[in-house]
């Protein structure tokens, strides 16, 4: 045996990272989900498998994180995400700092502190507005490719804004201002500012902001604008779309060697633990007031959908 892997089973895509005894990263893959979580997990860690020259038989450990978690056929543990990414950005970052991971349903605020101590998290409020879904959307109602948003900002300027906090308002605020004759660049301006916004409206930062997650890989320019909100600096790390991914299987490795000393292991989603690593402990983030006890219940939630896109006040209906 060679190593572990991880597996983040997102809404929109699915990533697989190897590493070895070292926590080098050997091998990874990313793919779409499409729904079809047990084939997906099964083809993202076949491509992981693929690019480190591994084999199946070498992998001693499998843990997987993400919306289809409980639904990765060889998992041995399953995490949640709050923890895979904290513990991912943890690897890159390894001081004090706030993660926010902008995925496609929804948003997270992660505190941890210089040991990798996982604190307090915040996840979005309203709807999908600021969440990579809602970019997508954006991208189609202007009628370019993904990949083309951020150049298509990149030319415009300030003039437009994008004030709502509900995903369908905010496609009807864009078809207005496409009635009226505003260019699709100071649209996709707008858009990629409303989403720093709704980050940073989502609580106080700690440390350095590491941005991870799909919207960080693919429209950086997110982190741009959220520097100019929040007047720090906003590191994003090699492959940010992983950091989940690369979560799990750092703690994978960390089950695998206590599993073969004869321990237990952490399982976040059975006991409500919440650190980043082997170690306990708690740090603080500063909650708005009554939504301490709403996260408290949707963390406690058997419901696995419902932990993974509880927003404190309301379901996430999925648009993508």
């Amino acid at each position: 045996m060679r190593g572990v892997l991880g597996l983040d089973i997102g809404s929109t895509t699915t990533k697989a990272v190897l590493i070895d005894w070292e926590q080098n990263i050997c091998g990874q893959s990313v793919i779409t989900s499409g729904g079809y979580f047990e084939d997906r997990a099964e083809m993202a860690m076949q491509e992981a498998l693929a690019d480190s020259g591994w084999e199946i038989a070498d992998l001693a450990w499998i843990t997987a994180t993400g919306y289809g978690r409980l639904k990765a056929p060889r998992a041995r543990q399953t995490l949640t995400e709050l923890s895979c990414h904290a513990r991912g950005a943890y690897y890159h970052v390894p001081r004090r700092m706030t993660v926010v991971d902008i995925g496609g349903q929804d948003n997270k605020i992660i505190a941890v502190d210089d040991n990798g101590r996982r604190g307090r998290s915040k996840m979005n409020r309203k709807c999908a507005a600021g969440t990579g879904a809602f970019i997508d959307n954006t991208a189609k109602q202007l009628g370019v490719e993904l990949k083309d948003l951020e150049s298509l900002a990149l030319r415009g300027n300030e003039s437009v804004e994008i004030g709502s906090f509900c995903t369908v308002f905010a496609a009807t605020e864009i078809i207005e201002y496409l009635r009226r004759g505003d260019s699709k660049e100071n649209i996709a301006r707008a858009v990629i500012r409303a989403v720093a916004l709704r980050v940073f409206e989502m609580g106080r930062f700690t440390g350095d902001v590491v941005f991870t997650g799909g919207v960080a890989e693919h429209i950086p320019l997110v982190a741009k604008e959220l520097e100019a909100l929040c007047n720090c600096p906003v590191i994003i790390p090699p492959h940010p779309q992983m950091a989940g991914a690369l979560g799990a299987a750092l703690y994978g490795l960390d089950a695998w060697k206590k599993h073969e000393q004869g321990e237990g292991i952490f399982a976040d989603d059975e006991d409500g633990s919440n650190t980043a690593s082997p170690e306990s402990g708690q740090i603080q983030m500063d909650d708005p007031p009554g939504q301490q006890k709403k996260a408290e219940v949707c963390k406690k939630s058997k419901d696995d959908n419902q932990e993974s896109i509880c927003m404190f006040e309301e379901k996430h209906i999925g648009l993508s």
